[in-house]
């Protein structure tokens, strides 16, 4: 008896942040599992929406899923040799999410025309299991167990219950060699499942109230795998990864040792972060993710997320002291936020100075917390993929469409601009707050309707672009004088962040010399201006030993 078996999934993009990590990790189990491992053979097969194949045949969801069907008919038809060309199961493993769920369900229908049986996971199937009847089966939670046991029940006829997910003995995708970091240039890396917090709006809300920890041993060569295959960035996977203050240190300094130039991005609570956590993160190449969701407390209180925004306030600070590269997280349409309450949370996250701001619409996952209360709470959402509020008895649905335009706005401007150094100061001699000036911005350049689809995204050109719109509001503001100071701090620190990332030398021609423009002054921009005299320079910006400076 003999089984082959394909683990599949459609990607949301082609980066490493996207990679098949699930599909991986069910494809290494059934190759590694004792009831699997001696008549099946499992491999990864994965789609990337933004592949040239893939582009040519997603005119319709049809298109594309009677094209991922061909695709997985011709690898099941394909000499393995493993095994003779007798077959005796075919069996197609989906991993399903919100981005991918409706072409992928196609898929399985086409397929199962073929005579493969069809079974599907991941957290769209966790969240409502009875609502794929098109699979043969479903898996509901973590399937490095269930899996097994599945394929073994319909290969054998043996029934046999799945024992309970061991993090300490399921294999690696990455040591199985299964999943190829380097194919994706970069890993996603587990480090733990669960998550001790109980957001009503998270897939966790719901689960156990438990942490599990990778053990240590897997961690180390997994360490030692991208060592070797220099893979220059890493997405951790532990939504709480400073929780424990200790083994967050010690990870860092393992990092440090093995890892030293691979840049690193880990998602932390703000509440466990103190000054000797705060300067660990300055020993190896990293950012961190912070979810602040609302700057009001009883917003988040309604979703069970807990926050002292005075702590909040001193705990980043302390990232900004030891230099840390960090960004936060808004989510807009919670219940009881208020679109001048979430223009407020903007203003607050703003004066933090985050490296970047993300802004997301909420989504009422089915089979979270804010799904089951989503009446009491007075939620209008979309019950398709990706389940975006409508609108809340407080926040219409024209609301939601400004926010979305400020969310595009703070995409383009602040985080693509890389704004960071300079945008509290031109946000002060405006006199604007941060969401005013995101406002009138996504207003002129109409954000929603994407009238920026001509601008490719590189940062000379929304360089230029930020140049236009403060300029066009100095002269409404009849501050023109001001007009030179701010183009040469714009154009310097956008300078100085090209050359870090490229490495090529840059020269600019400044109004002011660059000692004053790169240096505290520069954070004052009146006093700037009232004590600082004009005198044109131009400067060579370079890289030096993996830093950036000037001459």
């Amino acid at each position: 008896m003999k089984a082959k078996i394909i683990c599949t999934t459609l990607l949301v993009e082609n980066s490493p942040q996207a990679l098949p990590l699930g599909a991986a990790c069910i494809a290494a189990a059934i190759n590694h599992h004792p009831l699997t491992k001696d008549f099946c053979k499992a491999t990864l097969i994965d789609f990337n929406p933004e592949d040239n194949d893939f582009k040519t045949h997603s005119s319709s969801t049809h298109t594309a899923a009677s094209w991922i069907c061909s695709i997985l008919t011709k690898e099941f038809e394909k000499d393995n040799p493993d095994f003779s060309k007798n077959v005796d199961f075919k069996i197609c493993a989906f991993s399903l999410f919100v981005w991918n769920r409706v072409i992928l369900e196609e898929a399985a229908a086409l397929l199962k025309n073929e005579g493969i049986i069809c079974i599907a996971g991941g957290p769209e199937i966790t969240a409502h299991p009875l609502d794929f009847p098109v699979f043969d089966y479903v898996i509901t939670g973590e399937g490095e167990t269930k899996v097994p046991a599945l394929i073994h029940e319909i290969c054998t006829g043996e029934k046999i219950a799945a024992e309970e997910c061991n993090l300490e003995t399921i294999p690696s995708p990455y040591l199985e060699n299964i999943l190829d970091p380097a194919k994706y240039g970069g890993a996603l890396w587990e480090l733990a499942r669960g998550c001790p917090f109980k957001c009503s709006y998270c897939y966790e809300s719901k689960g156990k109230n438990k942490v599990s920890l990778f053990p240590m041993n897997r961690i180390e060569a997994e360490l030692d795998l991208f060592a070797k295959k220099k893979i220059p960035q890493v997405f951790v996977l532990d939504p709480t990864y400073n929780a424990n203050k200790k083994r967050a240190i010690d990870l860092i300094n393992l990092i440090h040792k093995k890892t030293p130039d691979t840049f690193y991005y880990f998602e932390a609570r703000a509440e466990f972060i103190d000054r000797e956590l705060a300067h660990a993160f300055t020993k190896i190449p990293c950012a961190l993710q912070i979810g602040l969701q609302s700057a009001r407390e009883e917003v988040l209180k309604a979703v069970h997320r807990p926050f002292n925004k005075k702590q909040f306030t001193k705990n980043i600070g302390l990232l900004n002291q030891e230099g840390v590269i960090f960004g936060l997280d808004l989510i807009y349409g919670l219940p009881f936020e208020t679109f001048k309450t979430f223009c407020q949370g903007i203003d607050y996250a703003i004066s933090l100075y985050p490296n970047n701001l993300e802004i997301f619409c909420l989504s009422v996952l089915p089979g979270t917390d804010l799904y089951d209360r989503a009446k009491e709470l007075k939620l209008t959402f979309s019950t398709t993929p990706p389940y975006n509020v409508i609108h809340t008895n407080v926040f219409s649905q024209t609301d939601i469409q400004n926010a979305k335009g400020l969310s595009n706005a703070c995409s383009i401007f602040y985080n693509q601009g890389r704004a960071v150094p300079w945008f509290n100061s031109v946000c002060s001699v405006l006199r604007l707050r941060p969401s005013e000036f995101f406002k009138r911005f996504a207003k002129d350049y109409d954000t929603v309707n994407n009238n920026f689809a001509d601008i490719t995204c590189q940062h000379k050109e929304i360089e230029k672009l930020q140049l236009d719109f403060i300029n066009r509001i100095l002269k409404e503001k009849n501050q023109t004088k001001l007009s030179p100071l701010i183009t040469d701090l714009i154009k310097f620190n956008g300078a100085m962040s090209r050359v870090l990332d490229t490495g090529k030398e840059e020269k600019l021609s400044l109004s002011y010399e660059a000692q004053y423009i790169d240096s505290p002054y520069a954070t004052d921009l009146n006093f700037f201006f009232q004590n600082i005299r004009p005198k044109k320079q131009t400067v060579r910006i370079f890289k030096k030993n993996n830093f950036v400076t000037w001459c």
